[in-house]
């Protein structure tokens, strides 16, 4: 059993809604354990907020309000699937005209450019002397966010001690878009494709070490995954196992794959479990749902099976729990579950 430094990442700069900076200390306020060698506290208070003109247009409203609102319908849209009832070409080319459409509104968003990315540096910045600290002090950092951005600190501190590391993404989402094919533009989309060097343009100037092999790189539970986002997956060459996949084959053996992959001919494999991961109607308390996640029998036979590959586990995140969308403290009640798992297992 590891001596384990606990790691409050409290951030929402990478979503586009509020609520996932206040999860980390909901989750470990009441966490107790002699394993629990040292708890930090990163929080958005502490980062310089990016602050920029606005630019007037020969209307009352700003191209900004324009550009918040167009992503609300962006979403709307994307919730539909009209590309499901489409044939082949049709859906090449409506997917064509909206990827389209969405670099040019992205562009004239000049209030918020690129979403918050520079206090997100700056709080990933932070996050990553931390963990190079707690790596140094040899223990092993748990780190609770907050959003999906702060994997992008924590992994890349970690294969930065280690040189080679493997990584398994546990997430309904992919997390593999680079700023030009996300839909939204919102950073928590990148994280994963940062890590593997795939999105070489951002959010990583602050690292200097080696990045994540994508032959090394698994998605567990990946099945809301953007079309151009798939093409960026296939092409890096990482492995997905789909929620399907877990509910087809088991989470013994999806689990015994994704360790496979991630920890052969490494040092030691990182792992990011996203809360959303879960089905909503177990875990309602995140902020990005996606239908038709993991049972709670489900989660937490992958979380008991997670926990048989501790000696290979080097580093690890917990995210997105989102207190503001949580149901009688339901996805908080689990979460801790599995804090307290790893905390006495790892």
């Amino acid at each position: 059993m590891k001596n384990i430094a606990l790691i409050n990442a409290c951030t929402d700069l990478g979503v586009h809604v509020n609520g996932a900076s206040l999860g980390a200390q909901i989750l470990t306020k009441d966490l107790s354990s002699s394993s629990i060698s040292h708890q930090y506290t990163i929080t958005n208070d502490q980062i310089k907020k990016e602050t920029k003109p606005k630019t007037p247009i020969n209307t009352h409203h700003e191209i900004n309000d324009f550009v918040q609102e167009f992503n609300s319908l962006l979403l709307a849209m994307h919730e539909l699937h009209f590309e499901e009832n489409m044939s082949e070409s049709e859906t090449k080319s409506y997917q064509k005209k909206m990827h389209d459409l969405v670099l040019s509104i992205k562009a004239l968003d000049t209030k918020n450019e690129k979403r918050n990315l520079e206090p997100i540096n700056q709080f990933n910045e932070k996050l990553y002397q931390l963990v190079n600290q707690v790596l140094d002090n040899n223990e092993f950092p748990l780190t609770v966010g907050g959003d999906h951005i702060i994997a992008i600190a924590s992994s890349l501190a970690s294969i930065k001690k280690y040189q080679n590391l493997g990584i398994i993404w546990f997430d309904s989402h992919a997390d593999y878009n680079t700023y030009e094919t996300s839909v939204t533009g919102n950073l928590h989309g990148l994280p994963l494709a940062v890590a593997t060097h795939f999105e070489k343009n951002i959010l990583s100037d602050f690292h200097q070490g080696p990045f994540y092999d994508p032959k090394h790189t698994v998605i567990v539970g990946g099945r809301d995954v953007d079309p151009w986002e798939w093409n960026n997956v296939l092409e890096a060459g990482v492995t997905v196992f789909s929620t399907n996949d877990i509910q087809k084959y088991g989470t013994k053996e999806i689990c015994k794959k994704a360790f496979e992959i991630a920890s052969t001919d490494t040092n030691g494999v990182h792992i990011s479990f996203d809360l959303d991961l879960i089905d909503p109607k177990v875990a309602p308390g995140v902020s990005v749902p996606a239908s038709n996640g993991l049972s709670l029998k489900d989660t937490s036979n992958l979380v008991d099976e997670i926990c048989k590959y501790s000696q290979v586990i080097r580093s690890a995140d917990l995210v997105e729990y989102n207190p503001v969308f949580d149901i009688d403290s339901k996805t908080a009640t689990l979460a801790k579950e599995i804090l307290n798992k790893w905390i006495n297992t790892f």
